[in-house]
């Protein structure tokens, strides 16, 4: 299965983010699984690929001509696609994978991972949306999504479909057992 992973190209203030992307990236690798990702060889994002690559591992690097023409292209990849701009980056990443995991970052994997939910509510993603909260990384995100429900923008049911937790284990099965949730109906 392919599965896209949204994380920083920093590594963070602690040590504990990178543990989380090395068990991420061993996890992707012992399952079978490719991984798909930004492309860089920076921070979270080098260290995860690098990690799935070490591994034996396969890994699919999308990245905007921009960032790959700074030399942030990691070189070596079981594919690097080059594309032309960022939306067409997460395009191209959620048509590739079958889930889509959050590893701690800064607001680029908010957006990424954010826009995975949101289409999930519109019938344009089927797949799994997680947040690897290691260390409680995404506790503020998770209670705002929660707040959400608490005042009517967010259904209980379409928010039991978005997963917060720092246990593989729990990850596989939530895959595993994932159904999307229905199209949101509007009222007027």
């Amino acid at each position: 299965m392919n599965i896209a992973v949204y994380c920083g190209a920093s590594l963070g203030n602690s040590p504990v983010y990178q543990e989380a992307a090395v068990e991420v990236g061993e996890w992707i690798a012992r399952q079978g699984h490719v991984l798909v990702y930004g492309g860089g060889r920076a921070g979270l994002m080098g260290m995860l690929a690098d990690t799935v690559l070490s591994h034996g591992g396969e890994v699919i690097g999308i990245i905007p001509g921009f960032l790959r023409d700074r030399e942030l292209a990691h070189p070596h990849l079981t594919e690097l696609i080059v594309v032309d701009s960022m939306p067409e980056r997460k395009k191209y990443m959620m048509d590739l994978s079958k889930a889509y995991l959050a590893l701690p970052g800064g607001p680029g994997t908010l957006e990424e991972i954010t826009e995975c939910v949101s289409w999930a509510r519109i019938g344009q993603n089927e797949n799994p949306c997680i947040f690897y909260n290691k260390n409680g990384y995404y506790d503020h995100v998770d209670s705002f999504y929660s707040k959400m429900v608490e005042e009517g923008f967010l259904s209980a049911e379409d928010r039991s479909k978005i997963l917060f937790s720092d246990s593989i284990g729990e990850i596989e099965a939530f895959i595993e057992s994932y159904i999307p949730p229905g199209i949101r109906q509007y009222q007027v």
